[in-house]
């Protein structure tokens, strides 16, 4: 089997079902299967599935266990020589999967891939790809957004390149890879597993690749500044990031650059 594409859901049935519709048209000559992970949904989103997608693997957890555990339990049974993990608020485009398997089959060095992300009216999606976060690297980020009102990178770009990192909204890896160096770091509920993972390819000298000619719509991944129990969650994961991959020092001086910048910026 060429490709197993895993969506993990949590009370999104509307979104789901448009992802789930959009995949035959992105995976067009590759066989698939899908796995649907369900975190314990209360509106329907299960029986929607059943009733609409009856062709793909539905799994019901009993509560939220997170966006790690869940895509896991999905790469443990997935039977492809790719994994995807794809967002429930995605919408792929004609080709765009297919288009992704061929770079990974031409590039045989390549551990992972991702797609530029888009928002719905097609503008680029910030923060789709981008460099370890090193206290550097953070430091430059915050000085940029805060003195100059601008990115670091150029997330609309139409260049092919090396990352450190490719969003998990769409992220593409080969089955080989991860049998070396592991699936998602279970500790992390949300945020950063993704950081984490390429980090861990990169180590085992697997190459994460950004691929520009295909773009994925995100409806979703603009709602971090507006949710304070998802800014908890992602300070906290960065903070394990940190201690996991990083000296103590880095930590240490980590912890109150950040309080200075969430003053500053307001969050």
């Amino acid at each position: 089997m060429d490709l197993s594409i895993i969506v993990v859901s949590w009370n999104v049935a509307p979104l789901l079902a448009n992802c789930l519709r959009s995949i035959a048209a992105g995976a067009q000559g590759l066989e698939y299967e899908v796995i649907v992970i369900d975190n314990a949904s209360t509106d329907g989103t299960a029986e929607m599935v059943q009733r609409e997608f009856p062709e793909a693997r539905l799994t019901r957890n009993t509560e939220n266990i997170g966006f790690a555990r869940a895509n896991n339990q999905g790469i443990r049974v997935s039977q492809g020589r790719y994994v995807l993990l794809l967002n429930c608020d995605t919408i792929v485009p004609l080709h765009g999967l297919s288009e992704l398997v061929r770079f990974m089959n031409e590039h045989p060095d390549a551990g992972a891939c991702g797609p530029r992300l888009v928002r719905s009216d097609g503008t680029p999606q910030p923060y789709c790809f981008g460099g370890d976060p090193t206290l550097r690297y953070l430091v430059a980020r915050g000085l940029n957004q805060i003195l100059f009102h601008r990115y670091l990178h150029d997330w609309g770009t139409d260049r092919i390149q090396r990352v450190d990192w490719v969003s998990g909204a769409c992220l593409l890896l080969r089955q080989e890879a991860l049998s070396l160096t592991g699936a998602l770091d279970e500790n992390i509920f949300m945020y950063f597993e993704d950081n984490d993972l390429c980090l861990r390819l990169r180590k085992q000298r697997w190459g994460v690749y950004l691929c520009p000619q295909v773009s994925v719509t995100h409806l979703g991944g603009q709602s971090l500044g507006q949710n304070p129990w998802a800014r908890e969650e992602y300070y906290r994961s960065l903070d394990y990031f940190f201690a996991k991959h990083y000296a103590v020092t880095s930590r240490t001086l980590m912890r109150p650059a950040l309080k200075v910048y969430r003053l500053l910026v307001g969050r």
